[in-house]
């Protein structure tokens, strides 16, 4: 008896050849030319040709002779990596906005942005399984930790533009972070050093051992709320991007590290009695908008994303919003 398949989002305008050979990779050509020319294999009952682009929610019929083949349900990159179509779709889901030239995520805590040694799951190289006809590229970085606005270039026009508004400061980015500590002053301009997980106020006299010099960090920030003294809801508004910079400049500058954060936290208590209500494994850092320039149409647009589900009940029972 035949089988019918169902063309999912993430499948959306991959030609009928491409949807088998991802499919049953293990199927011949020549069998798949043979069964559409005598109508076995068909899409919402119609007669097709190998070259048919499916859309979402295209029905495929399988026909039985066919099922000793290899099916997969995976999606394999150019570089060999193979994510199953759950994974994908669990990305796709987090998609805040999609066109020719860039696709913008909602990056969840704990997934890394880039691949590496020992990550075998990373945006970008889900990102470009989930988009196998785009050039993929990152622009700019998240913490593995930090949920958020995370853009991705889908061409190399794209890629050059974004990189030069990213690296000019012309793309604004803004965060808000859960601070343990009392900020003061309440608003200010962070400007100081930095060099592997350090902090210094001049560059004069200090390297890494090789010579490297610590970096510039520049970070806008402003107290939009605050907590029984002990616990301060902070808007920030990076002017350079060093690694872990606002982590650092929380910690060691305003001398109140980000909820969540094992790295620099000091594992200091939290204080107001609230340990209960903020017992997380999770980063309270959290990107929600970038304003930047679309790479095609000129045209500025703000990307904002929803808070993550591990922030909401925090922010409900302190009463904290996200500013405007």
């Amino acid at each position: 008896m035949a089988e019918m398949l169902k063309v999912c989002e993430i499948e959306d305008g991959i030609r009928l050849m491409r949807w088998f050979a991802r499919h049953f990779p293990s199927m011949p050509n020549k069998d798949l030319y043979r069964l559409c020319r005598g109508g076995q294999i068909r899409v919402n009952s119609g007669r097709v040709q190998a070259d048919k682009i499916l859309h979402t929610g295209d029905v495929v019929r399988i026909p039985p002779t066919i099922s000793g083949y290899t099916a997969t349900v995976s999606r394999k990159t150019e570089s060999g990596e193979r994510f199953s179509l759950s994974d994908l779709e669990v990305l796709r889901k987090c998609i805040i906005h999609d066109d020719d030239d860039i696709v913008v995520f909602n990056k969840p805590a704990g997934l890394a942005v880039q691949g590496g040694t020992g990550i075998r799951k990373s945006i970008d190289k889900m990102a470009a399984a989930l988009f196998p006809y785009a050039k993929i590229a990152l622009v700019h970085r998240l913490d593995k930790e930090t949920s958020g606005v995370l853009v991705v270039a889908k061409n190399q026009r794209a890629a050059q533009s974004l990189s030069a508004q990213f690296q000019n400061k012309t793309a604004r980015k803004e965060y808000v972070a859960l601070l343990n500590g009392n900020v003061t002053p309440s608003h200010g301009i962070i400007d100081n050093y930095m060099i592997k997980g350090k902090v210094f106020d001049t560059p004069e006299r200090v390297n890494d051992g090789v010579g490297q010099r610590p970096q510039r960090a520049i970070t806008e920030y402003k107290v939009l709320n605050e907590a029984g003294g002990c616990l301060s809801w902070v808007l920030f508004s990076p002017h350079t991007g060093r690694t872990h910079q606002l982590r650092l400049h929380s910690a060691y500058s305003l001398n109140a590290p980000i909820v969540g954060d094992d790295l620099y936290g000091y594992d200091k208590p939290i204080a107001c009695g609230l340990d209960s209500v903020l017992m997380t494994n999770n980063l309270f850092l959290f990107a929600y908008k970038i304003t930047l320039q679309h790479p095609k149409t000129g045209k500025i647009i703000t990307l904002r994303a929803q808070v993550p589900e591990f922030m909401r009940p925090v922010m409900k029972f302190l009463e904290f919003n996200l500013p405007e």
